[in-house]
């Protein structure tokens, strides 16, 4: 259960998503900063937090609650994804990679509950 963070996949993939969002957005309207931009950054930011810190607890239940906190901050990046598109802050092609990889994390968080008994 203590093994190197670093190591484990959905982090790695979580903390790159990190780092997609905080690129793109270095993109939005000005005026965004303090809101939209601001949420998705700390939704982005809240999946690998809560990833590591579950970890670090060193119990299986309280590791699958952080992954659940973690799922649900992965599931509103992906509206505020969304709203970005429609707001036309992203393209469609950025959208759909953003997706991508957010369903790609999503499904390793899922797999991982699974395999701690939930």
């Amino acid at each position: 259960m203590y093994e190197d963070i670093n190591k484990l996949v959905v982090f790695q993939k979580a903390h790159i998503l990190v780092l997609e969002i905080y690129k793109i957005t270095r993109h939005f309207p000005r005026e965004e900063q303090y809101g939209l931009m601001s949420q998705m950054k700390r939704a982005a930011v809240s999946i690998p937090s809560n990833i590591a810190e579950g970890r670090a607890r060193g119990s299986t239940k309280e590791y699958k609650r952080f992954l659940l906190i973690a799922r649900g901050s992965l599931e509103e990046l992906k509206y505020q994804i969304y709203l970005s598109k429609d707001l036309e802050f992203i393209n469609q092609a950025q959208y759909e990679e953003l997706i991508t990889k957010i369903d790609q994390v999503g499904r390793m968080l899922n797999g991982l509950v699974k395999k701690l008994g939930g």
